[in-house]
């Protein structure tokens, strides 16, 4: 059993293809951006178990073919248990598997789900100790230790990376993040997430002090500013623009 907060059957921004999504409940972190911030709560949502879940994928099935399911949060390796079921009950009914995760989590607890998942969203928040505390509460120490262990084990990734104004957008970080990320074989793609404040009255539905009500979103000129510097990657990778929610 594990605690679900909500599913979204027909997803397009999580993964390749066409997606049904499973928000697990439950985030150490505090992302000053975050667009779900009713997920952080470990004990919320609704319990389900793993075999509820899978009949649920598998009535879309039809319409996943060229896509899959994934896992998503709140952090879902918050629960390793019940992701690790999921992901080994979907590759039992051969339903492609992808695992968003920031990475954040030690490898110790998160390296079996991470084995089982077909790929890795890899959610990067900062590759700064100290500005990944800053955004998160969390260190980018577990998150690079992720990505390295993907690299060893050949697992395909997708990196995500949310651009903020006067917080990650900054070009010698951005120009770092894209040094860093063109050293792993693993990584397949770049997504670089604009900024956007689509999650703001959450915060303030459940009393929480939203600091960044006055930042702007990103304007095209930024983001493609932003992409430049990634584009320049092997050829089968690419810096894609997002338009969907910042996680």
């Amino acid at each position: 059993m594990g605690n679900v907060h909500s599913f979204e059957s027909f997803g397009t921004l999580d993964g390749p293809g066409l997606r049904f999504i499973v928000f697990l409940q439950g985030c150490p972190f505090r992302c000053l951006y975050c667009h779900n911030p009713d997920t952080w709560n470990p004990d919320g949502g609704r319990r389900v178990g793993a075999e509820e879940v899978v009949s649920r994928i598998e009535r879309c099935r039809a319409y996943l073919r060229n896509g899959g399911a994934t896992i998503s949060g709140g952090e879902p390796l918050l629960q390793p248990e019940f992701t690790l079921d999921l992901l080994r009950r979907l590759k039992d009914v051969r339903i492609h598997t992808a695992l968003d995760t920031s990475g954040l989590i030690p490898l110790e607890v998160s390296a079996p789900a991470i084995d089982a998942a077909d790929m890795v969203l890899l959610d990067l928040k900062a590759l700064d100790a100290e500005a990944c505390f800053k955004l998160t509460g969390g260190c980018s120490e577990n998150a690079r230790a992720t990505l390295d262990y993907c690299e060893k084990t050949r697992k395909r990734v997708w990196i995500r990376h949310v651009v903020v104004p006067g917080l990650t957008l900054d070009l010698a970080k951005l120009k770092a993040l894209a040094d860093y990320v063109k050293g792993f074989a693993c990584v397949e793609r770049v997504e670089l997430l604009p900024f956007n404040k689509l999650g703001e009255y959450k915060w303030r539905e459940l009393g929480l002090d939203y600091t960044l009500g006055t930042v702007p979103s990103p304007t095209p000129e930024q983001m493609a500013e932003a992409r430049a510097l990634f584009a320049c990657g092997a050829a089968h990778r690419a810096a894609e623009g997002a338009a969907g929610e910042a996680l």
